[in-house]
């Protein structure tokens, strides 16, 4: 015997199978949207807990700084068979060496601070042949010494650069040692140069008592 179709309440009267299949249409769409909801809030969820992980986590702090070039030994490598003795000072606190190479016939060593600071710029310490008086000229921007001054003993022509002058050097050293010519220049200032300066005493008044 052939079951009764069922009155829908809201219709008064059975459901037509085409009522019937579109109510089972909308239900498997409400029931499929119901799970992509609740998919995207299991997501949400993870996201959240990696960055939490992520920010408190993982431990703070600033990166280390670039380690400093062994300036001792860059010399020692580059004087070899050259007959010159090329200046090595200890680093400063609070300061490191980029660069110590050789550039055509001049020992030069870059000094900048371990954090950076736009306002400190950097030291550039050149030894070449005095004989050559461009190295000062080219080092300094063209220049003439506005003055001299006695860092730890050793007396220094100093160039202090206006820098609206258009040039990148606002300050620098220089001082005969022996046949060398030492200059320290750059986007410095006048302490900065000093510091570098103090570290070069000793090895310049002990190539200056071997000449």
């Amino acid at each position: 015997m052939a079951s009764t179709p069922r009155v829908v309440a809201e219709l008064g009267r059975p459901e037509t199978p085409d009522e019937t299949a579109a109510r089972k249409a909308a239900s498997s769409r409400a029931y499929r949207s119901s799970q992509t909801f609740r998919n995207l809030l299991v997501a949400l969820g993870v996201t959240l807990v990696v960055v939490a992980i992520v920010i408190f986590g993982v431990p703070r702090g600033s990166l280390p700084g670039q380690e400093s070039v062994d300036v001792a030994a860059a010399a020692e490598a580059a004087q070899a068979g050259l007959g010159r003795t090329f200046l090595a000072p200890e680093v400063p606190e609070g300061w490191r060496a980029n660069t110590a190479r050789m550039e055509r016939a001049a020992w030069v060593v870059v000094f900048t601070p371990d954090v950076f600071d736009s306002d400190q710029g950097f030291v550039r310490l050149t030894q070449a042949p005095a004989d050559d008086e461009r190295w000062v000229t080219e080092t300094v921007g063209g220049f003439a010494p506005t003055g001299t001054v006695a860092i730890d003993g050793v007396v220094w022509d100093e160039y202090d650069v206006a820098t609206s002058r258009g040039t990148e050097v606002t300050y620098g050293l220089s001082t005969r040692v022996g046949g060398d010519i030492v200059v320290l220049a750059g986007p410095t200032t006048a302490d900065d140069a000093a510091l570098i300066a103090a570290a070069l005493a000793d090895d310049i008044r002990a190539l200056q008592r071997g000449n």
